[in-house]
């Protein structure tokens, strides 16, 4: 037979998790419905635990948003999609989304299509360029980013030959 877990208890247990890394609201409203918790005294739980900023969404999705730039190589609309799947509000996601440094964010793309160049058969130059910008919407760069490094890309390219 499961325990049945005081709202003090679930508080003090988010808390201390929410203290060993950032966490958005979501995730603790997911944790509290798998431990049956009513949905009236979860929301007294997420009230507590937002008043006393354990929780704040524009905090986690700062650290989200520069997490998966820098360390999993994604485009902003990728991001903004794993934000959404957080149910960050919009306004929050806008907000951080702009923040992006466009010069870190080219900074990503670079590297990751050079190194793709050379992992790729391609019969000519077309079909190259198509399986790159075809592999860097994959990982949510929108293709004006994409054209950019690709036109500076192609140019190292050639003096390299």
């Amino acid at each position: 037979m499961k325990k049945e877990i005081t709202e003090q208890e679930a508080f003090l247990q988010l808390a201390a998790l929410c203290a060993q890394a950032e966490h958005c609201q979501q995730e603790m409203r997911d944790k509290l419905k798998r431990w049956d918790i009513d949905e009236t005294t979860q929301e007294r739980i997420i009230q507590r635990l937002v008043r006393e900023r354990f929780v704040d969404d524009e905090r986690y999705a700062r650290a989200f948003v520069k997490d998966k730039i820098r360390y999993n190589k994604w485009g902003r609309r990728k991001v903004q999609q794993g934000l959404w799947l957080k149910r960050i509000d919009p306004e929050i996601q806008q907000h951080v989304l702009d923040e992006i440094d466009d010069n870190e964010y080219l900074d990503v793309l670079r590297p990751l299509l050079r190194q793709k160049r050379k992992a790729i058969k391609a019969q000519n130059d077309y079909e190259l360029n198509q399986k790159l910008v075809r592999f860097a919407m994959g990982r949510g760069f929108t293709f004006d980013i994409i054209r950019q490094c690709l036109d500076v890309d192609e140019d190292d390219f050639e003096t390299e030959r």
